[in-house]
């Protein structure tokens, strides 16, 4: 029996070493995946790749997401500790229509591209490719064992389930019980959101109302530290933050360290990993506080909050999910149904539904309401539809390319209405798509056994 640590490489990142007892894993949707790896030299690596090509010449600041400029870097960084193209052997997965699927996918074919990029760097390298998966309608994770030099594709998410699992579906009842018991979001949270409502607010008046609160005060501390964001000093305290982060982003903090709580109530439900709701959530408010600097003139502090909030009606469902499987399965198998379809005709109401209510019980802003009732819908947001279709935008572009974090199938059948109320052009998306934040899941690390008897 061997422990392995197991190392998830984020999308738009590669990670390379000598023979070691580690598993290399990265989860793929539209991302394409591309494992490296030389038995004579036991040097091996494994790529997550987001996109074909930057989608200007100034876009480049992070060449590891791309194919064109990132392939190159990761095949030096291999010859560089020893591996030869002749011993060299690929594994290519991922680059897939994750759906439901609408011609608008198969036009962008984003996750094509990006593998045919793939593919021409390492035949131009002499790099043979020994297996290739790509393409395709489902999710898959790619596994390189750096100890043994195997490499597995396999399913993930809801193209895992196994028919055998239990079917149940709870209640309306049960599911009204849920909604009344889960424990909120800390006051916290709700009074730095009507602070920062009143527009001209007074940095130090939130920075008091979040001392009053040990526990957030120390996330929010945690998180200034945290590879997902920017670290450029060890914050250690309140007063800090606001001088080495700036006004900014020390609000951001606060509410995600604040809200943070509210998303551990959640399990191995909507999450395919740990935290993978949390990280999730993360994403989309980044995203959406990015989109709003091409766009609207909407505060960014409401954006990334927005981006925060919109899937809560997910932790009181998560209970449900697991047992729900094998009938979600079905309905996106054979239906081609997207989640809030699956939802309704399991469950009976989904998790916008749910959301909706939880954020008129917390008294939520009516803009912040509307994103999280209608961010699968947003033309019909009454309050705010510009952020709610960012909000969109963000949430797709995270169910697209960052899976792996939680189950999500968005829609993109009206993208180009959605995108024209915004003021852009489908031509934009690829765009849109640069914007995905390269640290939203961080690689972390796990242990596991493996029999290797």
């Amino acid at each position: 029996m061997r422990r392995l640590t197991r190392s998830f490489v984020a999308s738009g990142s590669f990670e390379v070493g000598k023979k070691q007892e580690c598993v290399l894993q990265a989860f793929l949707g539209t991302c394409v995946g591309v494992a490296v790896f030389d038995k004579v030299a036991d040097v091996g690596g494994l790529f997550h790749l987001l996109l074909p090509e930057p989608a200007s010449t100034g876009s480049t600041d992070q060449p590891e997401k791309y194919a064109t400029t990132g392939m190159p870097l990761f095949l030096k960084q291999l010859m560089d500790q020893g591996a030869t193209p002749a011993n060299m052997n690929a594994v290519v997965a991922g680059g897939a229509l994750v759906g439901p699927v609408t011609p608008q996918d198969i036009h962008l074919d984003i996750g094509g591209r990006t593998a045919e990029k793939a593919y021409i760097a390492l035949h131009e390298a002499g790099i043979k490719v020994e297996r290739s998966e790509t393409g395709g309608f489902f999710t898959c994770s790619i596994e390189l064992d750096m100890l043994h030099w195997q490499c597995r594709i396999e399913p993930s998410g809801f193209d895992a389930v196994g028919p055998s699992t239990p079917e149940s579906s709870p209640t309306k009842a049960e599911i009204q019980h849920a909604i009344e018991s889960i424990r909120p979001i800390p006051q916290v949270a709700l009074k730095v959101l009507r602070i920062i409502k009143e527009g001209d607010y007074d940095i130090q008046k939130i920075t008091e109302e979040v001392k009053k609160d040990q526990v957030i005060s120390a996330r929010t501390i945690q998180l200034c530290n945290s590879a997902i964001f920017t670290k450029r000093h060890d914050v250690v305290s309140l007063d800090h933050a606001i001088v080495f982060l700036g006004q900014e982003l020390f609000i951001k903090l606060v509410i995600s360290a604040a809200v943070k709580s509210y998303y551990d109530q959640s399990g191995n439900g909507y999450s395919l990993c740990k935290g993978g709701l949390y990280h999730h959530a993360i994403g989309t408010a980044m995203i959406a506080e990015k989109i709003v600097g091409l766009t609207k003139n909407i505060p960014p502090a409401i954006a990334y909050t927005a981006g925060l909030l919109h899937d809560i009606g997910k932790v009181v469902l998560d209970q449900y999910i697991v047992a729900a499987y094998p009938m979600l399965y079905r309905e996106f198998q054979n239906k081609s149904a997207d989640l809030i379809e699956a939802e309704t005709h399991i469950l009976g109401l989904d998790h916008t539904h749910v959301g909706g209510l939880l954020a008129k019980k917390w008294s939520l802003p009516a803009a912040l309401v509307d994103v999280i009732r209608f961010h699968h819908e947003p033309e019909k947001s009454h309050n705010d539809r510009p952020l709610t279709t960012i909000v969109y935008l963000a949430d797709l572009l995270m169910s697209r390319f960052h899976t792996g974090l939680e189950l999500e199938r968005i829609g993109a059948a009206r993208l180009i209405e959605r995108l024209a109320t915004l003021g852009l052009a489908p031509a934009h998306f690829q765009s849109l798509v640069d914007l995905i934040p390269d640290k939203v899941f961080e690689p972390v690390e796990e242990k596991s056994e493996e029999n290797n008897g």
